[in-house]
């Protein structure tokens, strides 16, 4: 079992953003990219990433779809919280 992981993410107000910018990134937008031009959160600043944490560490929703994605550089469907929609992507795994 996955002790920790590095993901990125990109915040969003709508489930309409999240689902556009997923299709942006799919069709070959760099995801840090699109993090640094529309993300709502602070790491946008740095193309959307969080480092590694743990698990506990984010809000539960969040953490779910997160620590599902199993390769590296793959992407979560639009995740809802409370402050948003995200889309995550997979950076790194520490196992």
């Amino acid at each position: 079992m996955t002790n920790e992981i590095r993901a990125s993410h990109i915040l969003v107000k709508t489930k309409e953003q999240a689902d556009k910018l997923l299709e942006e990134i799919k069709a070959g937008k760099p995801f840090a990219q699109a993090a640094q031009e529309v993300s709502l959160c602070p790491s946008g600043q740095n193309g959307g990433d969080l480092g590694y944490f743990g698990r506990g560490m984010m809000v539960k929703p969040f953490e779910d779809a997160a620590f599902a994605l199993t390769k590296t550089g793959e992407i979560s469907a639009p995740v809802e919280t409370q402050f948003g929609w995200h889309l995550i992507q997979l950076t790194g795994k520490d196992e």
